[in-house]
């Protein structure tokens, strides 16, 4: 719905709170509170509201509009019409929310850049909010945002299409857009991750090749996911990545080791068993002679720490082998 009331008892009878997406809670009010006292909130009232709400989100504000309305005292007792309809609210005004990004996410954004991995934006928030935040972390200059409402009229193949975009957005999206959203990435053949905290982001965490949920996330969320990220901290999930890159480096580089130093080993001992030749050492002792040449050069490659440029590098195909000719 985008928003929520609660019922409250007070001295005149009762009355009803509602906090919302402005866009949604505001054609729910027909007055506003203006000097102390309640106004028609007629067609230039709305336009000096929606000037503030637009001076509002960008600054990168998330924005909530909050209002009310005064009702009998029948919803305490019995099931009410006025409780399940809510209309002809009274705006009390906007409440901003200032959620700042981590000095190291513009970085961390940078290096993603470099590394030929794509980030999209989807959120819950009012477009004009995302696309001043996207802006301030430097994930965007002008892009195209599409809503929740533009999405559910597009067709998968559209929607594959926006995804191929440069520079693109998705804001005010649903769980179920979340999804779509995460269904037409991976049938792009991409290899998908989801970073979410809330009950609304579990379908997408779930649905998502690996799934991140926030340390100070909801249990649902945790559930859902793949990797729980302890400090909340979009750098590390960078982090990882190149260690991740690192180690895949360094099971190659010691795979290649052991097969390289053996496979001469062996060959000549084939061809003594086949020609009836005498073995010249026996198979403890080549044990030994791999145990003293090939254990501290193979622990070495293992544990190399990243090579520099790494993240640089294009990410790996899926389909790409352990060991390739």
């Amino acid at each position: 719905r985008k928003w929520m009331a609660t019922l409250h008892e007070n001295e005149s009878g009762a009355i009803i709170y509602v906090k919302g997406a402005p866009e949604v809670l505001m054609p729910m009010c027909t007055g506003m509170i203006h000097g102390g006292e309640v106004i028609v909130f007629d067609e230039v009232r709305k336009k000096e509201a929606e000037e503030a709400l637009n001076e509002m989100t960008g600054r990168a504000l998330r924005v909530l509009a909050v209002a009310y309305r005064d009702c009998n005292p029948l919803p305490f007792k019995i099931k009410c019409p006025e409780w399940e309809k809510i209309e002809d609210l009274v705006l009390l005004g906007f409440l901003g929310l200032e959620d700042p990004p981590r000095p190291e996410v513009p970085g961390a954004i940078k290096d993603c850049n470099e590394a030929g991995i794509k980030i999209v934006m989807v959120t819950g928030d009012n477009p004009e909010t995302a696309r001043a935040v996207g802006r301030e972390i430097g994930l965007f200059n002008n892009p195209d945002i599409v809503t929740g409402t533009e999405l559910r009229g597009m067709n998968h193949k559209d929607i594959m299409n926006a995804l191929l975009k440069d520079e693109i957005a998705f804001a005010r999206v649903t769980p179920a857009d979340k999804m779509t959203i995460v269904s037409a990435l991976k049938d792009l053949g991409e290899v998908v991750a989801v970073t979410g905290d809330g009950v609304n982001d579990a379908p997408a965490l779930k649905k998502a090749d690996i799934g991140i949920a926030m340390g100070s996330g909801t249990d649902v969320a945790k559930e859902a996911a793949d990797i729980i990220l302890l400090d909340d901290n979009f750098a590390t999930i960078v982090r990882a990545i190149e260690e991740g890159r690192a180690v895949f480096e360094n099971i190659k580089k010691f795979t290649t080791y052991i097969l390289s130093s053996n496979i001469p080993e062996i060959i000549p001992y084939i061809a003594f068993v086949i020609l009836g030749i005498p073995l010249p050492l026996t198979v403890v002792q080549i044990l030994a002679v791999d145990l003293g040449t090939d254990m501290l050069p193979a622990l070495a490659l293992g544990t190399e720490p990243p090579e520099p440029g790494l993240l640089k590098r294009p990410p790996r195909s899926v389909k790409e082998r352990l060991l390739s000719l």
